[in-house]
């Protein structure tokens, strides 16, 4: 059984060897490649590179394109600023003064700067790893890439003084990430992620009334398609289960905040779980044994399907023994 099969085998509810591992690897990704982290961002051969190393490395189930939350940002017009030991920092939203939707580019997956860096990414993968292994594109969210265009506490007050705008904002983001997202199907990714992590700030009627109809336009496109879809938004969600449930995605990562077996019970066995472990305390600043261990509650505690995983990203500074350990293979019930 090789990974692909792995990861689709758990997806389906079929009978797997061992757990999928799909850990998210960006900064320590850079390090251990020995890349900058400009050039990890921006250069697509580059991002291929490093991730096709620590698959081969590590023998984890997934490769990804993920590298900065600004991708889509850019082609809208922001200024990033690469940087070679951090990541990307954006030092001008487009909308950062201004609630004119008109400053915005018109992004074109194909041809706009990062996006099509992104699809070339994807074509890469597909050369070497096609049905080895899943691959996964991303997009960001309403939420996360309304408060990429105007900042955070701009959008955030928008949502409450200017609620008309702030939809029309999410909508435009909305549809490009369909169209994106769909190229990147096209590309060879069978799986996309969804990045909204704002939204786990936002009350559960705020994220009903604004978010949740616009990301389900998103699943419902990307399912369409027939892509895959997974949901990461960073933070506390135990108050956003219920409606989530609804969204009908078929992963969703689980900071280590949110009550694994709560977020069973909400979303039911049709639902794939990743993570929960955190990122600091429990991968970085721990060992090998007590990662094992832990998995193995996780594991215990929400049992089939899920996916081995860190709450978020895993940091910079975690020991490659420990990495070595969440990667380990757990057999599966």
């Amino acid at each position: 059984m090789n990974s692909y099969e792995r990861y689709m085998g758990m997806v389906k509810g079929q009978k797997v060897d061992f757990v999928p591992r799909v850990p998210i690897l960006m900064h320590f990704a850079v390090r251990y490649a020995g890349v900058t982290y400009g050039d990890f961002a921006r250069d697509g051969e580059t991002l291929v590179a490093v991730n096709r190393k620590l698959v081969e490395d590590f023998g984890f189930e997934q490769l990804d394109i993920m590298s900065d939350p600004w991708r889509e940002t850019v082609d809208f017009g922001g200024t990033i600023q690469y940087l070679d030991d951090a990541v990307p920092k954006c030092t001008r939203p487009p909308l950062a003064d201004s609630r004119d939707l008109g400053l915005l580019l018109d992004p074109a997956p194909r041809t706009s700067e990062r996006m099509s860096n992104a699809l070339r990414a994807l074509a890469l993968y597909k050369e070497f790893g096609y049905h080895r292994y899943s691959i996964t594109g991303w997009v960001e969210g309403p939420a996360a890439e309304a408060a990429d265009l105007r900042g955070v506490t701009n959008f955030l007050m928008d949502l409450m003084t200017e609620e008309g705008f702030a939809c029309d904002l999410m909508d435009r983001c909305v549809a490009n990430a369909i169209a994106f997202a769909l190229a990147q199907i096209d590309e060879g990714a069978d799986t996309i992620g969804i990045g909204d992590a704002i939204a786990s700030q936002l009350s559960p009627e705020l994220y009903e009334r604004f978010v949740f109809p616009r990301e389900k336009q998103l699943v419902d496109a990307i399912h369409a398609a027939g892509g895959l879809v997974r949901l990461h938004i960073c933070g506390d969600i135990n108050h956003l289960l219920p409606e989530i449930a609804l969204l009908n995605v078929d992963i969703l990562d689980c900071d280590s905040m949110v009550d694994m077996a709560a977020a069973r019970d909400t979303l039911g066995n049709g639902v794939v779980l990743t993570g929960n472990l955190d990122p600091v305390r429990a991968v970085m600043d721990s060992n090998p044994q007590a990662i094992r261990d832990a998995l193995r509650e996780i594991y215990e505690t929400v049992g089939n399907p899920y996916f081995v995983n860190a709450g978020c990203e895993i940091p910079v500074a975690t020991p490659l023994d420990n990495l070595r350990a969440l990667c380990e293979p757990l057999p599966a019930a």
